[in-house]
């Protein structure tokens, strides 16, 4: 038979309204009682009646993944982590996904409403920053949490300082005595095509060498849009000799369009991305790219959004570290 919560409150010698504040994670109570009443629930393998909860509490239980972001690993990992924070906090969480038309959004994030009612919402890129989606949640008067804005004044959720990043990976490659690196940008509506941008433009700059428009090309954020990319980049006369694409994903895309005309990664042209996704490490040669902790990211939001949704005023915006990663797709270019 199913255990109770006040069967978890007698076995723990406490009241109900403890065992309650203890699942929630509320504040101020004290780590023996905590400890006291996860015995308690281990032991009886109570798990929460959300229906109950959202009875007396007036909550769903429920979070949202608000997103329309293309790269799927991304998306994973970030739901990875959400998953995490949602589970030890005894929360669902549902994707939700929007399309691009402004008055589609409005209409994708009501049916979302209509139909969960989530306790607050969890915000990817280019969606941290769309007017209309940010508009309709405030509107609203719901909760919500940023994975990397634009700008974090004003905001909670988590962020990466991701110029430095590609500045640090840059100098890598300059070290290695690459001079004609191409780069294939993200979507303009995408705070991290400019990060990233910039900080491609920063190194070349630190570097002395001369920023050439015609070894920039506008990418997707899909694989699709990487392979096209790449092709653009190895038809012009002078191809580069390395290749920083945004994401992971363009970077897979331009490993696959080398590999179709014939050339040899890292030997005739080095490649390099951003993310450190599953899709990285998973194909060969294995990617040199920056270390971007995404489950980790995800996980952080939603702790963040967590401390609003229980506390007026809480959360905060997070700030995490970068790890630049050299591997097998990049090397020093053949003496010209």
């Amino acid at each position: 038979m199913r255990s109770r919560i006040e069967d978890v409150a007698a076995a723990a010698g406490v009241s109900m309204k403890t065992v309650s504040r203890v699942l929630n994670n509320e504040p101020n109570v004290r780590d023996e009682m905590r400890q006291r009443v996860m015995k308690a629930v281990e032991k009886l393998q109570y798990r929460p009646n959300l229906s109950a909860r959202s009875l007396a509490g007036q909550r769903s239980y429920v979070i949202a993944l608000v997103y329309n972001n293309p790269s799927r690993n991304y998306l994973m990992e970030i739901q990875s982590g959400m998953l995490d924070a949602c589970r030890d906090s005894h929360y669902n969480l549902v994707l939700a996904p929007v399309g691009t038309p402004k008055q589609r959004k409005a209409d994708d994030l009501k049916v979302v409403f209509e139909h969960f009612a989530p306790d607050g919402v969890v915000l990817i890129p280019p969606l941290t920053d769309d007017p209309a989606v940010i508009g309709f949640l405030e509107a609203q008067d719901v909760p919500f949490s940023c994975i990397a804005p634009k700008h974090g004044e004003g905001r909670i959720g988590v962020m990466m300082d991701e110029t430095a990043a590609v500045l640090e990976l840059m100098q890598g490659l300059i070290g290695q005595g690459h001079r004609r690196i191409g780069h294939i940008k993200g979507p303009p509506s995408h705070g991290a095509c400019h990060w990233r941008h910039k900080g491609y433009k920063d190194a070349l700059r630190k570097a002395g060498i001369a920023f050439d428009p015609d070894l920039v090309v506008q990418g997707a954020f899909s694989f699709e849009s990487g392979i096209e990319a790449a092709n653009a980049l190895l038809d012009l006369p002078r191809p580069p000799t390395a290749i920083f694409a945004a994401n992971d994903d363009m970077a897979a895309g331009v490993i696959r369009a080398a590999c179709q005309r014939g050339l040899v990664v890292p030997d005739d042209v080095s490649v390099c991305g951003f993310d450190d996704t599953p899709i990285a490490r998973h194909i060969y040669p294995a990617l040199t790219t920056v270390r971007q902790p995404t489950s980790e990211m995800g996980k952080l939001a939603t702790l963040e959004l967590l401390a609003r949704i229980r506390t007026q005023g809480g959360g905060a915006m997070v700030h995490v570290e970068h790890q630049v990663l050299f591997r097998e797709s990049t090397r020093a270019p053949d003496p010209a």
